[in-house]
């Protein structure tokens, strides 16, 4: 790669960092005036009482926890499979990973929040960190809420490590093309990067453990969120399956979640040069292969349950299958299954158009998946006359939108503030003898922070 086409890499990536146009504003505007917007609603329902919304018995847990369980899932797009990649030395994965790694940060920001949205007290959230204080009261480790609490941290902690890492030589760039304040910012988020053979080492080896150790770490966390359902003896939660099945799940969502991502960046910011229709095909048959397996949970915990003739769980599965629940389910199925299926399973249809309707479709079937486990099943336990009704209130809903908003303006102000594709690594990988000559390259000017 010569230096003109560096060059051309840099100009191109970095052009949304330096330049502001006014559709930015008005769209950071727009969002930034829903999500106050939800803050507002959260404000009110905490002055005002839980009784604003729908949540009553015997349906406890209902919008806010289901929002929960469908940002930590989403929150597996990034990390996890970046880690993958990077693991398997994936070549098409340097223009996707800092994409995919950015939607964890933020989408566990914002699933984070909801178990405390869901307190009736939310301002003694700090209760849940063991601390030692002078109340000497400790919080109950055999809460569900603790156990999200450590998890969540820990992922979090891990996520932000591995997203910031492989930023730094990127900050350097920026630091040494802009000045002004930007360049005093963007002095400091570099950490004295030079570029030097000793700096690209130790970067390589950190990226290298973080992608090792974040693995395991990332499965634990959906299914630590998964044994707040299955260490209750509620029908259908009670189950063995979950936390492989709620891992999938996380999976499949995530990816889609990234898809969507992709394709906006792809064509807002106008990177049809770096993020190919190769990078959606191969995400898609990803997506494909997770729709199958989800497929597979979903049919081995609905035939345990009609075959072990249990009657709580036979009605609970009745409500959902042909009751007041069917149109979501079957709804779920289609999304789920039938659409990505079709689409996917055909060279033809798996395009990049074909692969965010796809997954579009995905986000729909798997949020309304988690309602259906949250809900059905509190809302028909064991006895009879304990089964209830709910039905979400707008306090619910306007909250529900608003997170949706703030993961858009998020998204938006990040790709604003740090290149969105990581700029070394795809100068790393345009190099004809990169995978081969990798410390010469350290050692070139052009893999360095000045190219």
């Amino acid at each position: 790669m010569n230096e003109a086409l560096a060059q051309r890499i840099s100009d191109d990536l970095l052009r949304p960092v330096v330049t502001t146009t006014w559709k930015f504003w008005l769209l950071v505007a727009v969002l930034g005036s829903i999500v106050a917007m939800g803050l507002g609603t959260w404000f009110y329902q905490m002055y005002m009482g839980f009784g604003l919304t729908g949540i009553n018995m015997p349906v406890y847990w209902a919008f806010y926890i289901t929002n929960f369980v469908f940002w930590i899932g989403i929150s597996h797009a990034g990390t996890l499979i970046s880690a993958i990649l990077r693991l398997v030395n994936a070549g098409w994965r340097r223009p996707v990973t800092r994409c995919a790694e950015v939607i964890t940060v933020f989408a566990l920001m914002i699933g984070a929040l909801f178990p405390i949205i869901h307190l009736g007290r939310p301002w003694l959230f700090f209760w849940l960190v063991p601390y030692p204080s002078e109340r000497l009261i400790w919080p109950n480790f055999r809460s569900p809420l603790v156990w999200d609490f450590f998890a969540i941290n820990t992922y979090l902690t891990g996520s932000l490590l591995f997203l910031l890492l492989p930023m730094i030589p990127d900050f350097a760039l920026v630091r040494d093309k802009t000045t002004g304040w930007r360049k005093k910012l963007y002095s400091v988020l570099a950490l004295r990067w030079q570029g030097t053979t000793k700096q690209w080492h130790r970067l390589e080896s950190a990226m290298q453990i973080m992608a090792i150790a974040i693995i395991p770490v990332a499965v634990s966390v959906h299914s630590i969120v998964s044994f707040d359902f299955s260490m209750a003896v509620v029908p259908l939660w009670h189950s063995t399956i979950f936390a492989p099945y709620f891992v999938t799940g996380a999976i499949f969502s995530g990816i889609a979640a990234l898809i969507l991502a992709m394709a906006t960046l792809r064509k807002v910011l106008h990177l049809e040069e770096y993020l190919h229709p190769v990078h959606f095909q191969n995400l898609g048959k990803l997506l494909l292969m997770m729709s199958l397996l989800w497929t597979y949970f979903v049919f081995a915990e609905r035939l345990t349950a009609w075959y072990g003739n249990e009657p709580s769980e036979v009605e609970a599965l009745i409500v959902t299958q042909s009751g007041s629940f069917a149109p979501l389910y079957w709804t779920m199925v289609v999304c789920n299954f039938v659409v990505p299926f079709v689409i996917l399973s055909l060279r033809k249809l798996r395009t990049i158009t074909g692969c965010v309707i796809a997954s579009s479709t995905v986000l729909v079937g798997m949020w309304l998946e988690r309602f259906l486990i949250v809900v059905p099943s509190l809302s028909h336990k064991y006895l009879p006359y304990t089964w209830g009704h709910y039905r979400p209130r707008p306090v619910e809903i306007i909250i529900t939108i608003s997170t949706f908003a703030a993961m858009m303006l998020l998204y938006t102000l990040f790709a604003k503030l740090v290149p969105i594709i990581s700029i070394w690594e795809l100068k790393v990988g345009e190099h004809p003898v990169a995978a081969g000559k990798a410390a010469e390259l350290r050692e070139h000017p052009l893999w360095k922070a000045n190219p």
